[in-house]
Parts: C-alpha cells; structure tokens; sequence
C-alpha cells in the first residue's frame, strides 16, 4: 500500500536538500516562514529623509502621484570580507548583489550540511541577478574612477560572474552558468540545475537569485505595473499592480536516490519542471501569452507524470496587474484542463514581499517548498473580491485568503510555481512533499553538538542560532 507521503518514482525526481535566503522583513527562511503563516507585509513606507539623501527631489516626493513604500532588504552594506578572503577594497567594489549571493551559497550549502572541503562530488551552482545599479554609483565616485581601473570595476561588477565567483571562492568545480532572463530568472536557474543533475553535469547544484536595488518609491501612472495603494494585490477586484523589492534565495539540489543513499534531510521534491517562450504571437513584447504559458505549466506536468487534479497549491506568478493576472489564471485553467472546480488553493508571495525581479520565482519556490514541509497553505494578502476578468467560478482555482491547514489525503501533497518573465521567458515546477525518512532506532545516549566558526563572534551567534531552531523544533513538535 502507498503510504500519504509516497508516489511511484520515474528516475528524474530532485531532492531539494537545503535553502537558505534574505527577504523583506525576514533575514533567513525560518523568519520568513514566520512572516508568511503570520500573514505579515513586508512591503514598508520608506522614509523621506533618506529618499532625499539618495537623490530623489523634494518636488518628486510632493506628487501626489508617488508611492512612498518598498522591500526592502536589511544591512545589505554588511559583508564579512574577511571570512571569503576578499581585502575590503575588493570588497568595496564588488556588487552588492554579488556579495549577498556568495554569502547565501555558503549558508543554503551549510543548511543541507555540507562543506566544500568534506563532499567530493561536483557541485553546480546556476543563479541570475537584477539590473546592477551600484557600478553607476561607482563611476559617479571620483576617487575610485582615479584609482581604480575599468577592468577591475567590470570583473567586479558584471553579471557574467555571479556564479563563477562562488565557484571560485567555495571550490566548487560543477558547471557555473548565469542565468538572465528578467523575473524568471532563478527558476529558470532551478530548472536548468535539475537537468545538470540528471545529465550527470553535476552531482548536486546551488541554484537561485538575488536583486538588490536602492528602493526609492515609484510614479504611479495609467497602465503601469506599479500599484497606486502601495500594495499587491493579486487576483483581487482592486488589484492595480505590484510593488517592487529585494532579496536574494538558494536551493540545494541532488538526485533523488543519491539524496536518499547519503541520509540527507529532504525539504520537498521537484518531480518535473519545463521552459519555454512566448515566441511573438502577443500583443506586445512585454505582454503575457496564454497558450505559452498553458503549454509550460502542461510540459512539467508531463515530465512529472502527474495528474493536475493532483496538484493542490499553485504558487503563482501574481503580479496583481491588470493583464497579467487574467491571463495566468485562464492559461492555468486551460492547462489544467479539468471538470473539477475550486479544488487547488492559488497565491502569490509577492503580495508578502513585493516583486523581486530576478530573484521573484526563487522566493516563490521557497515559499511553496515551505508549505508542503509545514502542511500549511500560507494567506494571499489583500484578496476581499474577485477580479471580474477572472472566471473563477469555472475553474479549478480559489484564492488562499487565510492560513490553511493542508490536510493528508492518499496522495501526497504537490504544488506547482510558476514564474514569467518580461520578453516572455516561463518557467513551471511541480513541487511534491518529500517521501518518509528512514528512522534510526533512537540512541537513549546524550549526543554532542559541535560547533565551529572563523572568529568567537561568530561561534557565539552559531550557538545562538541552533539554540533557537532547537526551540523551534521543540515548539513544533508540541503542536
């Protein structure tokens, strides 16, 4: 008999073994888990004195029309140079958005319990970046135009060595491969990894992404995709569009079986996945197409094996904009293709965190990964009444307005995430709960917990850290 947390393999399941990440109003997964079940916004007032301080004018920020609020990510100056043997000057120089995808691959490699030094495998590492915007502020110092020279700004700086740095910084010796197209950009860098993986390039990959800009506010205008309220409000009757953020997220990925040989701890499954474009059939270059994104959302179903009444969750694209929400919606019901309605729960974390271009379809996945671990179906904020443009009614779908528990049933719990980039690059996962784990007689001896870090700051924040997941557990455990 299949057990609830059991389905037939096919051979090309990915065990995603490790996540680590930064998001609005959440410095790592668990806090961000926190903030999704609790159904916090992360999506804040920015204040006027720092607007002003980074250039934008007093007349701007009298318009009526500009929208004070962001994601904004904390300390992204803070950078442990030392720690990856960069001198500050290096350190000075290189991307922001570089610095945080380096800190973060080392973290999702310790959270799925590995080192480079102890795992003699190939290690992968696939990720893309949002629009670098600190190079211009370097060019704009005249200091550093003076003393430094071009080639050490564009080394530092360009997109093309976001991955290629970890590699070369951690030793990792697996395909490193930069990942660009617009918000799709780390799922598709997911999906890439798990074809790595199941090609043999690679014996367990680092995929994901990170966009880091300075959150000024924005210019509501007629047609745009900025919301005027300052909120996201997908599927929604008053959705007008979305709000723009920062963060940056990684998954650690393994084949299946070699996951399941070498006793790693599993979050979920990724049983399918697929690409594709929109091609030019659409209104516009900017503009979604329904049939493209039918046709991905089908693929990774096919690669999957999976029924789509299977599928319990979607986490979506929800942009909260008016072309862009009916459109995904009516492609997901004709991808689903069923008789059945109301039966898969749909949100969108950007209603949480805002649009985080680049790094959009990793914080969704996580987001999804995260609630098929925890059995729960976190809120899509700000959802009251449908969009009338939407045919709910006769679809598969409901929006998830409230935190839902997501019961055991004979299957096991799947999601499917979805991310569309502009220039019409998509990308689907179907997501499945991880399979039972073999459980070791239980050793009634104390066991010791050894702990190391670079400097005694450091040890005493490590043990600070696993006292608290310690709790954590234990509070689980106790629900």
């Amino acid at each position: 008999m299949t057990s609830p947390n059991t389905s037939p393999r096919i051979g090309l399941e990915i065990a995603i073994i490790g996540m680590a990440g930064r998001f609005p109003g959440a410095d790592s997964v668990a806090q961000f888990w926190q903030n999704l079940s609790g159904a916090v916004e992360s999506i804040v007032p920015l204040d006027e004195a720092r607007l002003l301080a980074q250039g934008v004018s007093q007349a701007t920020l009298a318009d009526p029309n500009y929208v004070k609020v962001g994601g904004v990510l904390a300390d992204t100056d803070q950078f442990d140079a030392a720690f990856f043997g960069l001198s500050p000057r290096e350190a000075e120089l290189l991307d922001p958005q570089q610095r945080l995808f380096l800190e973060t691959a080392w973290q999702a490699l310790e959270t799925a319990g590995y080192t480079t030094e102890q795992y003699d495998g190939s290690v992968g590492v696939y990720g893309g970046a949002g629009m670098n915007g600190y190079l211009l502020n370097l060019y704009a110092n005249a200091k550093i135009r003076d003393t430094v020279s071009p080639y050490e700004l564009f080394i530092s700086n360009d997109k093309d060595f976001l991955t290629t740095r970890v590699s070369y910084k951690l030793n990792l010796q697996g395909p490193s491969l930069d990942v660009q197209t617009a918000c799709s950009s780390s799922l598709v860098a997911v999906h890439l990894a798990c074809q790595a993986l199941l090609s043999g390039e690679c014996d367990m990959a680092l995929a994901g992404g990170v966009a880091v800009s300075k959150q000024l506010g924005y210019r509501a205008q007629t047609g745009s995709i900025y919301a005027a309220d300052g909120h996201c409000r997908a599927f929604d009757a008053e959705a007008d569009g979305t709000v723009g953020g920062n963060g940056v997220g990684l998954v650690v990925l393994k084949r299946l079986d070699d996951a399941e040989c070498d006793g790693d701890t599993i979050d979920a499954v990724i049983k399918g996945s697929a690409i594709n474009n929109d091609g030019a059939l659409k209104v516009s270059y900017t503009a979604p197409r329904i049939e493209a994104q039918k046709n991905v959302i089908q693929a990774a179903q096919a690669m999957a094996e999976v029924a789509p009444d299977s599928i319990n969750y979607i986490e979506a694209h929800g942009t909260g904009t008016d072309l862009g929400d009916p459109i995904e919606v009516a492609a997901l019901t004709q991808a689903f293709s069923s008789e059945q309605t109301g039966f898969c729960a749909l949100g969108s974390v950007k209603t949480n965190i805002g649009h985080l271009d680049a790094a959009a379809g990793i914080a969704g996945l996580i987001k999804a990964v995260l609630a098929v671990k925890h059995r729960q179906i976190p809120a899509s904020l700000h959802y009251q009444q449908p969009n009338p443009k939407i045919d709910f009614a006769n679809s598969p779908f409901y929006v998830n307005a409230a935190l839902a528990d997501w019961p055991t049933t004979a299957a096991p719990r799947r999601a499917g995430v979805s991310s569309f980039g502009i220039g019409g690059t998509n990308a689907h996962v179907i997501l499945e709960e991880a399979p039972a784990p073999v459980r070791e007689p239980a050793d009634s001896q104390p066991q010791l917990l050894v702990l190391s870090a670079k400097t005694p700051t450091a040890l005493a924040a490590a043990a600070e850290n696993l006292a608290a997941h310690l709790e954590d557990l234990k509070q689980q455990n106790l629900k």
